[in-house]
């Protein structure tokens, strides 16, 4: 199948969108983007305005694409509520078309517990592992494919069979998060009804889930904009960037270590929201990966 694409009205970039590290099952094969979204796999090329895209084992049509890509956005809009200066301008101008993406958020929450303190390779093995381990193996295009493992099926894994996926320290809270969400103990889909601070701090009870993790399943798969994830590529950004609107002591703090504590957390994301907005998410994922592509 293909969608027509209006770049006026709708900019949209697939690589600029799946290169930009917000997701961790996306693979280029030749022309073609190869991944596996809410149990399917999906196969996706872009050729200017046209989107082309096929889906197994179901056949998904272009509201299962345009939601995933969140075709709806109103870009156009978001850049001139986000352009304030010329570091997210250079960002926007370079990326111009990258798009945030709709997570399923029970993988995304496992994902990014499993991104604690790892680069993205060692992410991207550890989920194909417990994908591979406990998911359903499918072929397609010559090619195989694994399904994310469904909550039950974590929480009925061992810890031996998690940390055989090189989970680590991970598996433990892999294991205790996967058995609430299995029980409905934690339910993710309610949080979309709460207001961002609201639906943090119910994230932030479950074990492993630091104000990141809250803060990346809260802006990839929970709606919340607002949300502003801070690494240590984001901390160098604010800092080096921004540093005008912070005390000189404590840039001089925050940059002479690695990590930072959840006030310096906190009032980083409170710069944020209050400087680009609303939609302080988009901005985030552009200075982001700006930096990456720049370092």
């Amino acid at each position: 199948m293909e969608m027509r694409l209006d770049q006026s009205k709708t900019p949209f970039s697939l690589d600029f969108t799946l290169q930009c590290g917000q997701a961790f099952r996306w693979k280029k094969i030749g022309k073609w983007w190869y991944g596996v979204v809410r149990q399917n796999v999906v196969k996706a090329r872009q050729n200017g305005d046209v989107l082309e895209f096929q889906t197994y084992p179901e056949e998904l049509n272009s509201d299962f694409i345009e939601s995933y890509f969140r075709l709806s956005d109103d870009l156009p809009k978001i850049y001139s509520s986000i352009l304030k200066d010329e570091h997210i301008q250079a960002a926007v101008e370079r990326f111009k078309g990258l798009r945030l993406l709709r997570q399923e958020p029970w993988e995304c929450l496992i994902s990014y517990i499993c991104a604690t303190n790892k680069n993205i390779p060692a992410i991207k093995d550890m989920i194909l592992n417990m994908s591979k381990r406990f998911g359903k193996r499918l072929l397609f295009d010559e090619l195989e494919f694994y399904t994310f493992p469904k909550p039950r099926d974590l929480a009925h894994a061992s810890i031996e069979g998690l940390r055989a996926c090189k989970l680590g320290f991970r598996a433990e809270r892999v294991l205790e998060v996967s058995r609430k969400v299995s029980t409905g103990e934690a339910n993710l889909e309610d949080l979309r009804k709460l207001n961002y601070e609201e639906a943090k701090n119910e994230l932030i009870k479950l074990h492993g889930v630091g104000p990141k993790v809250a803060d990346c399943v809260l802006l990839f798969s929970l709606e919340k904009l607002e949300a502003l994830p801070i690494d240590v590529w984001m901390k160098r950004i604010f800092m080096e960037n921004y540093s005008d609107h912070f005390n000189p002591s404590f840039v001089e703090k925050v940059l002479s270590k690695k990590s930072i504590t959840h006030g310096e957390y906190n009032r980083i994301g409170l710069f944020g929201r209050t400087y680009f907005g609303k939609f302080v998410g988009y901005a985030q994922e552009y200075l982001y990966h700006f930096k990456r592509c720049t370092f």
